[in-house]
């Protein structure tokens, strides 16, 4: 008799959409609740019904709040899910911020179409009425089932604040859900809980079948683009998650400024998101490494720096276009698929004595990845746009574990695994992993499709 049964429902095969179901004892939960993501946020898969009964679910535990993990749940609520959901503190409230923001995007982009959007704010407001309880790192949360009781426990993943491994450990058998797992070590990020005693291990793969070659000179790579670009008297842009990216931008920004190594310009922060979730990492910094800690302490605003100019309003924004000055944009979305990064990267990369640099992953389909597989010609709201500015892609500043580091995490519960799931990631990229993996600890391998069920003994 099977103790645990997993549906892939969501981010087999692909990057994002994350989405899995866990059937044990009677009950039904689910891990994530995520949006595909593409050229647009209301890509039709988005819209695809849920290939379970929403109403049936237990209980919802999120691993990290980007939008590729939390991004469907006010849909789920809006079909009829009513049962409690779970994360970390951090991640509960970065997540209220987020699909707040997306409603925007969504809203304007089902207007285009003439279509009705994904959810309203009456859905996210009943997901935030759902989600009233959180949970710590490394403290088991008892979770009752029909047949004897169930420990779900949170692992610091290291990838953003508040994200986590899931384990769930029932009837003498543990399954974990990786969610996304870090680029440790972090400029601002604790290490990636190693696992232990894991008999079943579902896994990430976004840069399985690669390494960040460049994760070591990325702050030289960085300066160096900024500054070239500053002595022609050009702009930088950055396109950078909210959530983690931004901050990891603030914080180098921070380091070469007050340390005289690149000329004082404005450094624009043109992301509403961007500057909230900057606040909830303030309120978080005790969740921080030990060696950022120990720089806050000694008076170091990481996040502030001569120079930061923060433009929350849509007027601020336009008004970069008024500053003919040599300066940097930070502005999302991270993969210029919406937000007002894509304005600003219509107006810039005709000129070639700008630069933009890309420190994130791309997904396919995106603007962002268009620009990284190195096309002179874009198409923004429909109108094409000459790409003749700087293409800089600094991998080291990814916030997800290399093909290598992928590899050593699974070291520390390989002996005891009993089969390892590869999902989250570009199918090249899951198989090469899974291979690896296989070669390496002789553990039997499998990469899901999207819709496969498997019963685990």
């Amino acid at each position: 008799m099977s103790t645990f049964k997993v549906t892939f429902a969501g981010g087999a095969l692909m990057p994002t959409g994350s989405n899995f179901l866990v059937e044990f004892g009677g009950k039904k939960i689910l891990i994530d609740c995520g949006l595909v993501q593409g050229e647009k946020y209301s890509i039709p898969i988005n819209k695809e019904p849920f290939t379970y009964d929403t109403k049936s679910i237990d209980a919802l535990f999120i691993t990290h709040a980007h939008l590729d993990h939390v991004g469907r749940i006010p849909r789920l609520v809006r079909d009829g899910f009513r049962s409690k959901i779970y994360s970390t503190a951090p991640t509960r409230e970065m997540a209220e911020l987020i699909l707040l923001d997306s409603m925007g995007v969504l809203g304007k982009e089902a207007e285009h179409e003439g279509i009705e959007p994904l959810y309203e704010e009456k859905d996210v407001l009943e997901t935030m009425h759902l989600w009233s309880d959180t949970l710590e790192y490394e403290k088991p949360f008892t979770f009752k089932t029909d047949d004897g009781d169930a420990k779900i426990t949170y692992h610091d993943a290291g990838h953003i604040l508040g994200s986590g491994i899931i384990e769930i450990e029932y009837k003498g058998k543990k399954l974990a859900f990786t969610g996304d797992l870090g680029n440790t070590p972090s400029p601002l990020m604790r290490d990636t809980t190693l696992l232990k005693d894991i008999d079943y291990l579902v896994m990430e793969s976004v840069y399985g079948d690669r390494n960040h070659k460049d994760k070591d000179k990325r702050i030289a790579i960085f300066k160096e683009a900024v500054t070239s670009t500053i002595t022609k008297g050009g702009t930088i842009l950055i396109p950078a998650f909210s959530i983690e990216r931004t901050q990891e931008m603030l914080m180098a920004f921070n380091e070469l400024v007050e340390g005289k190594q690149i000329p004082e310009v404005p450094v624009y922060l043109d992301s509403p998101l961007g500057i909230n979730i900057t606040k909830v990492y303030k309120k978080y910094d005790s969740w921080f490494n030990e060696n950022t800690e120990k720089i806050i302490k000694s008076g170091d605003d990481i996040f502030a720096f001569k120079g930061l100019v923060q433009t929350p309003s849509p007027e601020e924004s336009k008004a970069i276009n008024d500053d003919h000055r040599p300066k940097v944009i930070i502005a999302g979305s991270g993969m210029s698929n919406g937000g007002r990064i894509i304005h600003h990267e219509a107006r810039y990369l005709p000129d070639p004595k700008n630069t933009i640099i890309i420190v994130g992953y791309q997904a396919a389909n995106t603007l962002g990845r268009h620009i990284v597989e190195g096309e002179k010609e874009v198409f923004i709201h429909g109108q094409p746009v000459k790409v003749n500015a700087r293409l800089v892609n600094i991998h080291g500043f990814s916030a997800h574990k290399d093909s290598d580091k992928l590899i050593e995490f699974v070291a520390s519960t390989a002996p005891t695994l009993k089969k390892v799931f590869v999902v989250l990631g570009e199918p090249k990229s899951a198989y090469f992993l899974g291979q690896h993996i296989h070669e390496t600890y002789g553990v039997p391998v499998l990469v899901p499709e999207k819709g496969d069920v498997v019963e685990l003994e």
